[in-house]
């Protein structure tokens, strides 16, 4: 059982989905049980300290037992905010994945995983998932080209940066604007920066063609864009989605479907107005 004693009363941090990534197991109260739960808590200990990225290890090198942690912040977000959904990642993870070796969860403002193999410094693109808004656009061609111009131009900008975050936004109509973000983890290299992220944006149409919103997760990164503002200038305070964006249930229902897509297993399920896809390499 892991204890977590800091008292956050920052804003609540939305949960997104949850992966559990392999079949190897724990028992509670084993060397594994007991390296997780100090890992875990040294990841929320960080995340005070207003860090935006952090991973951390228990156990020796050569220890079978070893576990590796890291977690991502969204960079935008508060140190508050930050640190309440390193918290609630920390807390979820082992309800959602009791006794896994290996795990990874999400929510708008952070990403959480943990494993005992090396995760560190190494681009990772699977497991993943897709979330879409069921919404669609009414102009599909001018739409999927302000998009196109949207995602270039903020993996090109985050790429260049030092903590490899961007945000952008464009004009869509008269209007309405397009608004993004990207992210990757910054122990990986630029390079690898730019493959993930150029890979999240070759499944937008495969995961989101002609929708008013989607975002493709990854391991090490992530995109995301919607029709409105969802993260923070520096100069305005948190936005909100429109009243009628309704947020998905935590944590998800069993998967509706299940099938087989480009040699990956893919699981559909629906929230609200989203939907989302976990992959797997089959």
């Amino acid at each position: 059982m892991l204890i977590i004693s800091p008292k956050i009363t920052a804003q609540q941090p939305k949960y997104r989905y949850h992966i559990c990534t392999n079949t190897s197991t724990f028992t509670p109260n084993s060397a594994f049980s007991r390296n997780l739960n100090q890992t875990l808590s040294s990841l929320l200990s960080n995340a005070t300290l207003s860090n935006v990225f952090h991973n951390t290890t228990t156990g020796g090198l050569q220890d079978p037992d070893r576990a590796n942690g890291l977690f991502l912040c969204r960079g935008d977000i508060s140190p508050e905010l930050c640190q309440s959904c390193v918290k609630a990642s920390s807390e979820n993870i082992i309800t959602l994945c009791p006794n896994q070796k290996q795990a990874i969860i999400w929510y708008d403002e952070c990403m959480l995983r943990y494993s005992n193999r090396s995760i560190f410094a190494v681009m990772e693109e699977e497991p993943g998932a897709y979330l879409w808004n069921i919404n669609n656009v009414t102009s599909p061609s001018e739409f999927n080209e302000t998009l196109g111009n949207l995602m270039t131009t903020l993996v090109n900008e985050a790429v260049g940066s030092s903590n490899f975050f961007a945000t952008e936004d464009m004009n869509l109509t008269t209007f309405s604007r397009l608004y993004g973000l990207v992210q990757c983890t910054p122990d990986i290299f630029s390079s690898d920066c730019n493959i993930c992220l150029t890979a999240c944006v070759g499944e937008i149409p495969t995961c989101c063609n002609g929708k008013k919103g989607g975002r493709v997760y990854k391991p090490s990164c992530n995109i995301r864009f919607e029709s409105y503002p969802f993260y923070t200038e520096a100069s305005q305070p948190p936005l909100s989605p429109p009243t009628n964006a309704t947020p998905p249930p935590s944590p998800p229902l069993p998967p509706a479907t299940a099938t087989n897509f480009g040699g990956k297993h893919l699981i559909q399920q629906i929230f609200g107005d989203h939907r989302i896809n976990t992959y797997l390499t089959s």
